[in-house]
C-alpha cells in the first residue's frame, strides 16, 4: 500500500511544462471566512528555481493597477489548486529579472510625456519642421 504525504498529486506537477517567459495562470486557495476559495494570480514567469525538487519555486510577475506585483510559488504548495500555461514564450535567458527595469523606464518615458503635454506625434511633427527649416 503506497502512502501520501501531502494532497496533491506530485507526479503531475512534476510534469508541468513551462519555464521562463511563459504566462501561466495560478489558481490559489484562499481561506475567507472560515472557507476556501480560489483565487487566480496569471502572470509572467520570471524564474523557475530548484527544477522539479520538493523546494521547486517559481516567480509570476503581473501588473495590477499599474503596479508591478511579483509572487513567488512553492511548486508543490498544497495551497495551489492547479496551474495553467496560457501562453508559452521562447526566451534567451532563464531569469528575466531585467523585465522589472525595462517596464519601469517604460513608466518614466510616459510619465514625461504626460508633463511635457506632448502627444509621440506632435513630438515627431515638431522635429520633422526644425530639419526642414536648417536645411533651407
Amino acid at each position: 500500500m503506497e502512502q501520501s504525504f501531502t494532497p496533491i498529486d506530485i507526479e503531475s506537477r512534476t510534469k508541468l511544462e513551462f519555464a521562463s517567459g511563459d504566462t501561466v495562470r495560478v489558481w490559489s486557495k484562499i481561506e475567507d471566512k472560515g472557507k476556501y476559495r480560489l483565487q487566480a494570480f496569471e502572470g509572467l514567469v520570471l524564474a523557475r528555481k530548484h527544477g522539479t525538487g520538493p523546494t521547486a519555486t517559481f516567480t509570476v510577475r503581473k501588473i495590477s493597477n499599474s503596479v508591478g506585483v511579483e509572487r513567488i510559488f512553492p511548486l508543490f504548495s498544497p495551497m495551489i489548486d492547479k496551474i495553467e500555461v496560457t501562453k508559452r514564450a521562447k526566451t534567451r535567458r532563464s531569469k528575466l529579472y531585467y523585465i522589472r527595469d525595462k517596464a519601469a523606464k517604460e513608466i518614466r518615458r510616459k510619465m514625461k510625456r504626460i508633463l511635457t503635454g506632448k502627444s509621440p506625434i506632435e513630438e515627431e511633427i515638431v522635429t520633422e519642421e526644425v530639419t526642414t527649416t536648417n536645411e533651407a
